[in-house]
């Protein structure tokens, strides 16, 4: 049985307590690894050393292309990789093995990415200011932001660690991740692939472990200047408010519960396929799955019958299987919590169209059928709360206005969809959908160069493109005296 271990100042060690806690197999329920379980004292250890490599170490004095350089190492050694991190994300999480090449492959252009950019940044140079006054200038520019502590999600478990480490070392902070304890060990991998790219000791840590035992304790350190945090509402909470008891730079993407407008001019195959990408896609397990849609009421019964076909012909089983595009969820606790909202909506009032239990020839594993409720009171828990899982809600619209103002009431604003042929409505909706992301005519595309994160309570700060980079810069001004010149305020002759 494979057992992992932390890695703490450029050495892979045993936690403190010599604990550790099973890596389950969604697809088969059964243990294939131990992880570490670090706690409190590896998040001091680990934490301790990001500061020392921080405030006594070169990194952050490094050059652009210095740096530039090992991310480029981390891209080659993730891609190196690709198909070992693939499989070991397909084991962990469950999702079919060509979605996690994908994300495989993608997270190796995040560090390419972020390499090319601080070398832009920094031949940008300081920001030059015109004051209007000869006497002074001023320069703005920024510097890293220090020690970033990093909790990462489960769903897409590499992916979305990449998010935060390739910006935060590529902005020259130093940086502690815990990844979730449900899949952790492709993060595992990327410890062991950024060793090999040489960064100095203590510029990359990572700790398992718990949320209670590891990721609080990395939330309360005194040492930490930015807390980076992705997963869930109630957890971002905890997160906020250990921030704001340092008061420390925090990065929140939670929840959604993101709207897909259709209208009934588009092509029905199109919307179905969009559909079923928006909300089945990683097993519904996406924050920003597009799990609400609203469909114009004269296509709603031939879009209904159609999204019924389609849904019940996707190939559901584990991961590794050849033409799966739907495996497990994660968990047995994710299982058993996507159940429950399954079972409360069956009482809502809302019309169960497909779905809603175990797929039929797979009793072992958590496999749940891709479900469809339709004509949901909009009150209803399973319209305005995430679900995590594979379970879309659609009901339908008469006008454009009414759509909006279904789609925008929700406390959440990550993602939103529209989908028309008058691409002139589809802006025009986009531009009034509150959300920090919008797809017109798709749903779910990501892309590294632009930015990510959303409005209400699904976070704060963004993630990706510059300003996933300058979320780990501070800003300075410096101001210049021309001492030419005299100020004469205190020292100077009385006019009088």
């Amino acid at each position: 049985m494979h057992r992992t271990k932390l890695y703490i100042d450029k050495t892979f060690v045993a936690p403190v307590s010599n604990d550790s806690f099973s890596a389950i197999n969604p697809a088969t329920e059964e243990v294939f690894a131990e992880v570490a379980a670090g706690g409190a004292a590896d998040v001091n250890l680990a934490v301790c050393a990001a500061r020392r490599a921080f405030d006594d170490g070169p990194w952050p004095q490094m050059s652009a292309s210095e740096r530039a350089g090992a991310l480029r190492h981390i891209a080659k050694g993730i891609t190196k990789r690709m198909s070992e991190i693939a499989a070991v994300e397909t084991r962990d999480n469950g999702k079919p093995l060509p979605e996690s090449e994908w994300d495989v492959g993608d997270a190796a252009f995040v560090f390419d990415y972020y390499a090319d950019l601080v070398e832009a940044h920094e031949a940008e140079g300081a920001q030059v200011v015109d004051l209007g006054d000869d006497m002074f200038s001023s320069t703005i520019s920024t510097e890293p932001m220090g020690v970033v502590g990093a909790i990462t999600p489960w769903n897409f478990p590499l992916l979305m660690a990449v998010w935060k480490v390739a910006p935060a070392l590529a902005a020259g902070c130093t940086i502690v991740l815990k990844p979730s304890e449900f899949c952790s060990l492709s993060c595992v991998i990327l410890a062991e692939i950024i060793d090999s790219a040489g960064l100095p000791a203590g510029v990359f840590n990572l700790v398992t472990g718990t949320g209670p035992d590891a990721g609080a304790p990395l939330t309360d350190h005194p040492l930490v200047d930015k807390l980076a945090f992705t997963g869930s509402i109630v957890t971002g909470r905890k997160v906020m408010t250990a921030a704001a008891r340092g008061i420390r730079t925090v990065s929140l993407e939670l929840g959604g519960k993101s709207p897909f407008i259709v209208f009934a001019d588009c092509d029905i195959e199109k919307a179905v396929e969009w559909i079923l990408f928006g909300v089945f896609w990683n097993k519904g397990e996406v924050c920003s799955a597009t799990s609400r849609v609203l469909v114009e009421r004269s296509f709603y019964p031939a879009l209904m019958a159609r999204l019924k076909e389609a849904t019940e012909a996707i190939t559901i089983g584990p991961g590794d299987m050849a033409g799966v595009k739907l495996g497990p969820v994660v968990s047995k606790a994710q299982y058993n919590k996507v159940m429950a909202a399954v079972e409360v909506a069956k009482t809502s009032g809302a019309r169960l169209v497909t779905g809603g239990g175990r797929p039929e020839g797979l009793d072992t594993g958590y496999f749940i059928a891709p479900t469809i409720f339709s004509d949901v009171p909009t009150e209803a828990a399973v319209w305005r709360e995430e679900v995590f899982g594979p379970v879309v809600c659609v009901n339908p619209f008469d006008t454009e206005t009414e759509a909006l103002q279904l789609a925008n009431d929700s406390p959440y604003g990550l993602a939103g969809a529209v989908m028309s042929d008058d691409l002139e409505r589809c802006e025009r909706v986009a531009g009034k959908l509150r959300a920090g992301i919008i797809w017109i005519n798709c749903s779910q595309p990501t892309f590294t160069q632009v930015p990510w994160g959303g409005y209400k309570s699904s976070g704060i700060g963004r993630e990706l493109g510059t300003a996933g980079f300058r979320g780990f810069r501070e800003t300075k001004q410096i101001t210049r005296f021309d001492k030419s010149q005299s100020w004469g305020w205190y020292l100077g002759h009385d006019a009088s």
